[in-house]
């Protein structure tokens, strides 16, 4: 099983560097005269070096004036060790030369790489470079290690063609062939359009740093159809991407986002058929989680009471190896968290409803955030703790227009589907479709525990009107009399008729909004508490604030024991 080791801290040294020039020589070729066998080594010997050494100092400093670095500088960020090159292909055309395929060794585990070279003819795309991709994906696939891709290209390649666009198709099948089978990490640099975009938006994640662009077309393209003036960034810079759910994460720079590349690495298995790498460490299961139990006091005794909003994130933080989680999609959807985290040395998967936005209210946004997230989580062996604090899916036109029900079947299927390791903890809010939604028993869960804050039932409050409806017909029904009762005694006191009606009709009104609120603590207290679902076996146990990770990680270590890391053989559903 593979552990991560320590961080290794990149030195971005120019591999062009005269220092480093690189000089052809033979056993014994000083003492003899260089025959046919010499000038066929040296031969041999250009073109092995040739993609080190052919970009040329003016490509390269035209690549650093745009704060990009080359292909060899990225690399070099990845690792330390020498790259295994495949595929040194360099034809009349250039053809293949714009496009480097590699096998690196980073912190210890082989990981394919590939990453367009900007130095050569743009970083364009022709038909050997398609090659090269799809060789390099089905090897991926058959020696079942990750992907990380660095994205840096002008296009397909015009003068080549169809055969660029061929390229790009057998990449592009190459890469779906592998898609579940090893996961992928792709980081965009540059301004990439067209196939540039479709090819690494079919990786797992997406990293894409400040001041780079990638889409469908480029700005000149949409003014030129359609007559609309658009700057790359408005069109298809980071800010729009993220909130698209386009890019996964976004980050300052190119060397932020290799760095962002290998965090993110240490967190994924090398396929489908393993668990992540296990990391040891030194913070105790049993650690008490009292900073959740300060939150809450805070939160609950407020004068908002159990309407006040909590940031979720402060108890996924609790519950991790010393607060550490590595976030994905934080831009987009901020009324769920969907992250990556250990407990214990594993690693785990969170979906959280975030009640610090939008009460945690499922939005459609949210919903396909969350089951992305949870079918890779399937796909890899990642198990997954549900942590629920909503009132419910979004209502209203507009999300009903855009499709809120298929969205939230999508969240569902994914979670009916999952096959790992899953755990729901109840936090607070759990209400009505939400609830029923969300990797509860019935839809297959392995361990549902509630807080004591917890507050589940079909409605939130407005079920007070259903289930004391009686009551609330009788005070309600009682206002006309009270006022005239209590209107007639202010006149015979020496009120004006007028004066004492009005009066009344004040003194009444807050009568009754006291005893609607009367009824609503007794519903909250009666109906919106855990006792209900405990004693129906829809939740396991109640939890204390302060003993959360302890008890999951108890009951964590013990289904993973028992659980067998393999492909998923289930069965496909038709949507998302």
């Amino acid at each position: 099983m593979f552990t991560v080791t320590q961080k290794i801290i990149p030195k971005l040294n120019n591999p062009f560097a005269e220092s480093e020039e690189m000089e052809f020589s033979a056993p014994d070729a000083v003492a003899s005269q260089p025959g046919v066998y010499e000038e066929t080594l040296r031969d041999a010997f250009d073109i092995i070096n040739k993609p080190f050494t052919s970009a040329g100092l003016r490509n390269i400093q035209r690549q650093h004036l745009k704060n990009r670095m080359t292909i060899w500088e990225r690399i070099e960020v990845l690792t330390d060790k020498p790259p295994k090159i495949l595929f040194q292909n360099w034809g009349p055309n250039l053809d293949g030369a714009s496009l480097v395929t590699a096998i690196l060794d980073i912190e210890g585990r082989d990981v394919a790489v590939y990453g367009h070279d900007f130095t050569i003819r743009a970083g364009s795309m022709d038909a050997t470079n398609g090659k090269k991709l799809a060789r390099l994906f089905e090897l991926a696939g058959k020696r079942r290690i990750p992907l990380i891709g660095m994205n840096d290209s002008s296009g397909a390649y015009v003068p080549a063609g169809v055969g660029g666009l061929d390229g790009y198709a057998e990449a592009f099948t190459a890469l779906r062939k592998i898609s579940g089978v090893v996961p992928s990490i792709m980081c965009m640099f540059g301004f990439n359009a067209g196939g540039g975009s479709y090819l690494p938006r079919q990786g797992s994640f997406l990293i894409q740093p400040k001041e780079t662009f990638f889409g469908l077309t480029g700005p000149g393209v949409v003014k030129s159809v359609l007559g609309e003036d658009v700057t790359a960034d408005e069109l298809g810079g980071p800010g729009v991407h993220s909130l698209t759910g386009v890019t996964d994460i976004v980050v300052e720079d190119e060397v932020t986002a290799l760095l962002k590349a290998k965090e993110l690495l240490r967190y994924l298995p090398g396929n489908n058929a393993e668990s992540s790498p296990f990391q040891e460490t030194s913070d105790p299961t049993d650690r008490k989680t009292w900073d959740i139990d300060i939150l809450f006091k805070k939160a609950f005794n407020s004068p908002t009471g159990f309407n006040t909003p909590v940031d979720i994130s402060i108890l996924i933080q609790q519950i991790c190896d010393h607060g550490d989680y590595f976030e994905l999609q934080p831009e987009r959807a901020r009324n769920t968290i969907t992250c990556l985290g250990r407990l214990g040395g594993n690693v785990v998967g969170f979906v959280a409803n975030n009640s610090a936005v939008g009460s945690g209210q499922i939005d459609i946004d949210a919903a396909y955030k969350n089951a992305r997230f949870i079918r890779f989580c399937n796909l890899y062996n990642i198990p997954v703790i549900f942590m629920e604090d909503t009132t419910g899916f979004l209502p209203g036109k507009e999300q009903e227009s855009r499709g809120i029900v298929q969205a939230g079947r999508a969240m569902l299927d994914a979670i009916i589907d999952l096959r790992t390791p899953r755990f729901l903890v109840l936090v607070r809010n759990a209400i009505g479709g939400a609830y029923a939604s969300y990797n509860n028993y019935p839809t297959g869960a392995d361990l549902v525990i509630a807080l004591p804050t917890t507050r589940v039932a079909v409605m939130g409050s407005p079920g007070v009107e259903f289930v004391y409806k009686d009551e609330l017909r009788g005070l309600r029904g009682s206002v006309n009399g009270k006022v005239k009762e209590l209107s007639q005694q202010l006149v015979s006191e020496g009120a004006e008729e007028t004066a004492a009606l009005e009066q009344a009709k004040k003194e009444v009104t807050q009568w009754l909004t006291g005893e609607e609120a009367v009824l609503v603590k007794r519903y909250e207290k009666e109906l919106m508490n855990p006792k209900e679902a405990l004693s129906l076996g829809s939740i396991s146990q109640i939890t204390m604030p302060s003993d959360l990770r302890q008890v999951l990680s108890e009951h964590m270590k013990f289904h993973l024991e028992n659980y067998t890391p393999e492909p998923f053989n289930g069965v496909q559903r038709e949507f998302h």
